[in-house]
Formats: C-alpha cells, structure tokens, sequence
C-alpha cells in the first residue's frame, strides 16, 4: 500500500463533498507529473485529503484509492473547465481514479504545522510554491502524520 496527498479546494470539492457522496472520481488532473503520479496509484491506497488555496491550508481527511486507470471523461466535454481538444477518445491524454471516503480528522494539520515538522525531501507539499495536485508521501512521512493528528491510520 502507498500513500499520497491529494490537494482539492474546498468551495470546489471538500472532504465534507466526499463524506457526503461516499466516493468521487478524481478527474480534472492537467499536471503530466501529477498524472503520472495518479497512474501510479494502485486499489488498496490511502491518500490524505489536503484543503488547498484557503487559510490556512492543510491536511483534514483520508481517502481510499478504489479504482485506478480510468479514462477522465472531462478531456472530451467541451463544457468543462478541463477540455483538452488536443486529447482523443482514441488515445486518450487524461486519466482518472475513484477515491473513496475513509475519515476527517479531528483537527486540519496545517502547512504551517507540517512545515515545523517537515523537510522538504520528508514531505514534499512543504515547499514553497509546490503547486501540485496529487503528492506521493513516504510510509514514515505518512506515520508521523498520523501521530501528529493523534488518531489511527485506519481512522
């Protein structure tokens, strides 16, 4: 099992959507590396949900990967922010993977928070100006999160 960081904004969809729906696909990915990285992600991984462009950003929830390798169905709806006319049902640029809802934590673990406890090659999101969407966090940065928010990895 591997575990991630996936930011979403949360006026645009919070971990109180994902609660509310039980599972969602992540889609809208434009990043090449944040897609590789979704790529990556296998069934049975855990991503920690992270409230980005708001203040103060941090990790508040988990989620569960639950289906990996989807095509993302928002390239080809020229009504959505993320059409991309340049990708092809044929062969298709942008992938996609459904997440499910495992918990919020008690308390948000800040930016502030992480970067006090954190080094950049520890936690990537804690370097200044990191704009990616979809993070992979290592299994000993993973279990010091968990310790800081005092709750259980599977809470």
């Amino acid at each position: 099992m591997a575990w991630w960081l996936m930011k979403s904004e949360p006026d645009v969809y919070g971990i109180q959507h994902l609660q509310a729906e039980g599972t969602t696909l992540w889609d809208g990915i434009r990043n090449y590396q944040a897609r590789n990285f979704m790529r990556a992600m296998q069934s049975g991984d855990r991503a920690f949900f992270y409230h980005s462009n708001v203040n103060p950003p941090g990790i508040v929830g988990l989620m569960e990967v639950i289906e990996t390798g989807l095509v993302d169905p928002s390239q080809f709806d020229p009504t959505s922010k993320y059409f991309d006319p340049a990708s092809k049902p044929e062969a298709p640029r942008w992938d996609c993977a459904r997440l499910a809802y495992r918990s919020t934590f008690p308390a948000m673990l800040t930016l502030d928070a992480l970067r006090e406890q954190f080094s950049v090659e520890d936690l990537a999101v804690v370097r200044r100006g990191n704009r990616l969407s979809i993070l992979p966090v290592a299994d000993a940065s993973a279990a010091r999160i968990f310790s800081l928010l005092g709750v259980e990895p599977d809470a």
